[in-house]
């Protein structure tokens, strides 16, 4: 698969993975069942190839059959439909967008979710990483800054039937923590720090996945564990750009 330009994997957050060519005008769901398969299908050569860098050569099965089942192309809008299985951000206004497939494939392979466990975004957007959860985990609860957005997204995820995802707006920095501990803390926006609300609302043995750094630089996408005593460690993936994470902190 071709990248754009010369773009290596240190900055494999902002390439673009060139799928075949869209068709606008696209309503035909079977047509987006197929280009769904091809965009797994393509994903999963482009994870083996940059394997070594990312440190991930494989991805579960759980991670693909999600990404193969929800419909990106309802989660972007209308006007980007027909770019909506190429691996790409997306614009979904307000200045933010939804993230490439590859990297929402990664983070959530990172997880390690499973059908038991409890989920924490911070950054709904437009629901997309939720929905992708929600086939993997118990239950996400999802929290969004922006109030359109936290809005249109839960009326989104409630008409595509997502019955286990609960949203909020809300300021993502101190986290949910009616709801803590969580077995998983994602974190969709970037951060110049991790923040110590998301860790103490983190369950013992349990995983988050979030970009650390400075806005308008190359972060870094980071995993931090809790072993059972409460100790954090935190290993580097490889560097990313995502919108900042925003708010009164």
């Amino acid at each position: 698969m071709l990248i754009q330009s010369a773009i290596r994997i240190g900055a494999i957050a902002l390439a673009t993975l060139l799928l075949p060519a869209q068709v606008s005008g696209r309503n035909n769901e079977a047509e987006y069942t197929e280009m769904r398969r091809e965009m797994v299908s393509d994903l999963k050569r482009y994870t083996r190839r940059f394997g070594d860098e990312s440190g991930s050569p494989t991805l579960s099965d759980d991670v693909w059959a999600s990404l193969e089942t929800v419909p990106r192309h309802h989660f972007v809008p209308a006007n980007e439909q027909d770019y909506a299985y190429e691996n790409r951000p997306l614009p979904i206004g307000y200045g933010q967008t939804i993230s490439q497939p590859y990297i929402v494939a990664l983070m959530t392979d990172l997880a390690r979710a499973d059908k038991d466990d409890v989920v924490l975004e911070i950054g709904t957007g437009s629901g997309y990483q939720a929905a992708v959860f929600s086939r993997i985990a118990r239950h996400v609860y999802t929290m969004e800054i922006v109030e359109p957005l936290a809005e249109a997204a839960e009326e989104r995820l409630r008409k595509l039937g997502y019955t286990n995802i609960t949203t909020r707006s809300g300021d993502g920095y101190y986290g949910w923590p009616e709801h803590a501990p969580y077995d998983v803390i994602l974190v969709t926006a970037a951060s110049t720090s991790i923040p110590p609300p998301l860790i103490t609302q983190l369950k013992p043995g349990g995983r988050m996945v979030i970009p650390v750094g400075e806005v308008f630089f190359t972060q870094q996408l980071l995993l931090l564990e809790k072993d059972a005593e409460g100790k954090v460690t935190t290993q580097h993936i490889l560097p990313v750009r995502f919108v900042p994470l925003t708010g009164e902190h």
